[in-house]
C-alpha cells in the first residue's frame, strides 16, 4: 500500500496569508494518484486544505494526520507540505491555520520522530515551506542530520531561506519543479521517478536562483514515486545489439582493472 498525506494551507489567522500553496498541494494530489498510464499510484490520498477560516488545517488536527499517516507498514508513506514554516533555536516547525508566532506550529522534530517510529518501508517527507532545510537535523548543530533508515527529505529551501511563490502563477516554484518532476521530466529510461531524481531535476532546474533545495536520505535503493512514459520503448531497450556494431572495446589499449 502506498500513502499520502497533502496539505496546503493558504489562510492563516494571525500570519500573513499565501497564494499558492492549496493550489500546490491538489496538483501534488493529482499528479501522485495515478501513473502515466493511468493505473493506480497512491489510492485515495488524503488531501488537507486551508482555504479561510471554516477550512482550516489546525495543529492539532495536522499532528494527527501526520500520525495516522506513518502508522501501519506501507511500501511507502509520503507526506507533503505547503505553507508557512518557522524557525528558532530550538528547531523548526510547520504553522498550522492559527498559528499566532510559529513556534506554536507543528515541530518538525514531531513530524521527524513519527516518521522514524513508522514500520512504512520508505518514509518520504516533502516541505515546501520557508525554513524547511532544518527538518532532520539538530538544532544546536545543522550540520548533523538525524535520519532512520527508509526516510528521505525533500525541501524547498535551506534552514535559512525562504520558499517562494511564482508572481501571479497560484504555485510556490519548488512545487511546480517537483510536479514537472513527478510528471516525467526526471523520469529514467523505464519511466520510473525517484525522490534523487527529482531533487537532481529541481536543482539544476532552479540554476543560479538564490533558493536551494536540500535533499537528505539514508536508503540503500531509491523507491520510485511514480511510473512515468519511458522516454524511450522498453522493446527498443531489450533489442540485441546491431550485427553491424563494432565489438571492439572502446579503449583496447587499457588493462582491466582487478
Amino acid at each position: 500500500m502506498r500513502k499520502a498525506l497533502i496539505v496546503g494551507i493558504d489562510h492563516y489567522d494571525c500570519i500573513g496569508s499565501l497564494s499558492g500553496c492549496v493550489n500546490d498541494a491538489h496538483s501534488v494530489k493529482s499528479v501522485l494518484e495515478r501513473h502515466a498510464d493511468g493505473t493506480v499510484n497512491f489510492a485515495t490520498p488524503k488531501i488537507m486544505t486551508g482555504t479561510s477560516s471554516t477550512d482550516r488545517v489546525d495543529r492539532a488536527d495536522l499532528k494527527e494526520a501526520v500520525r495516522e499517516l506513518f502508522a501501519g507498514d506501507s511500501e511507502i508513506a509520503l507526506f507533503y507540505f505547503a505553507g508557512h514554516g518557522y524557525i528558532e533555536d530550538t528547531g523548526g516547525f510547520l504553522c498550522g491555520t492559527e498559528c499566532r508566532t510559529g513556534d506554536d506550529g507543528l515541530a518538525l522534530a514531531e513530524v521527524m520522530t513519527l516518521a522514524g517510529r513508522s514500520a512504512a518501508k520508505n518514509k518520504v517527507i516533502i516541505l515546501d515551506s520557508c525554513h524547511s532545510g532544518i527538518a532532520g537535523s539538530r538544532p544546536e548543530s545543522q550540520a548533523i542530520a538525524e535520519i532512520k533508515e527508509g526516510m528521505t527529505i525533500l525541501t524547498a529551501s535551506t534552514a535559512e531561506q525562504y520558499a517562494m511563490e511564482v508572481p501571479g502563477g497560484g504555485a510556490g516554484v519548488f512545487t511546480s519543479l517537483f510536479v514537472d518532476a513527478l510528471g516525467g521530466a526526471a523520469a529514467n529510461l523505464v519511466g520510473d521517478v525517484t525522490p534523487g531524481s527529482v531533487y537532481a531535476h529541481i536543482d539544476q532546474s532552479l540554476g543560479p536562483w538564490a533558493q536551494r533545495p536540500v535533499f537528505k536520505t539514508n536508503v540503500k535503493t531509491f523507491v520510485s514515486l511514480r511510473k512515468a512514459a519511458a522516454p524511450i520503448p522498453l522493446a527498443d531497450l531489450q533489442a540485441p545489439l546491431s550485427a553491424n556494431m563494432s565489438e571492439t572495446p572502446i579503449f583496447p589499449e587499457f588493462n582491466v582493472r582487478g
